[in-house]
């Protein structure tokens, strides 16, 4: 995926905008992300956020000095749920919106989200999803994703998952479960108040699936959701993961 450019980046707050009342952070739990770090941070940046935040889980590539360079960074145990709760807890905007660092956000991102939480019933919510990878098997993947989030409830960190801070402190943020805590939240937001799906893609990567195998992660993937939703320990789930 082609770097957005650094001339784009802003420092690593910025201050709130008068265009709407509730001020957005965008953290993203980072783990040897050097090669993608800056362009996930400036999608943030260029999306609107008034603060940005990533959350390193122990790098030993290059990831926090270019993390630095254009967003705040906080350190926290490996692992993302506990990533990502400490940058929650780091940050100060109303609103918190979780990226992974191979994602991208949309241009809009940040009046989309203020947009949707206009409405005070609405909590939480969460963008569709599209791969970065043009051809028929990512266009079923893209169509199977949007009909598993729209018919069966399941929305997952891929889709940039975003909550007011209220709502993720009464939720207890992020349990430090081994795999599905973003899954996990979703439910529970869900459950709490309303939920949003916004129309409006986040573009993520497809490097684990040609790492992986292209059918093999997509088994995979569908397998451990059923299961998940049978009732099967979330450490075990992690181990069919990896």
């Amino acid at each position: 995926m082609p770097p957005l450019p650094i001339a784009a980046i802003a420092p690593a707050t910025r201050p709130a905008r008068s265009a709407g009342p509730l001020s957005l952070a965008v953290v993203i739990p980072a783990l040897d992300e050097e090669s993608s770090i800056e362009a996930a941070v400036a999608s943030a940046w260029n999306a609107g956020a008034d603060e940005v935040v990533v959350a390193d889980g122990g790098s030993t590539d290059a990831t926090r000095e270019r993390a630095a360079a254009v967003a705040r960074v906080v350190s926290a145990p490996r692992g993302r749920a506990s990533q990502m709760n400490a940058g929650a807890a780091a940050a100060t905007a109303d609103v918190l919106l979780f990226l992974h660092a191979d994602s991208r956000l949309p241009q809009n991102a940040a009046a989309l989200v203020r947009d949707a939480l206009a409405d005070p019933l609405v909590g939480a919510g969460a963008f569709r999803v599209r791969f970065d990878a043009p051809g028929p098997f990512w266009r079923v993947v893209t169509s199977l994703t949007l009909a598993r989030a729209r018919l069966c409830g399941i929305t997952l960190g891929d889709q940039a998952l975003f909550a007011r801070r209220d709502s993720f402190r009464r939720l207890a943020g992020f349990r430090e479960i081994p795999i599905l805590e973003d899954l996990d939240f979703a439910d529970r937001a869900r459950r709490a108040a309303r939920f949003r799906i916004l129309r409006a893609d986040v573009l993520t990567s497809t490097r684990r699936w040609r790492r992986r195998g292209l059918l093999r992660t997509s088994a995979a993937n569908w397998a451990i959701l059923l299961l998940y939703r049978l009732g099967a320990p979330p450490g075990s789930l992690a181990r069919l993961y990896r």
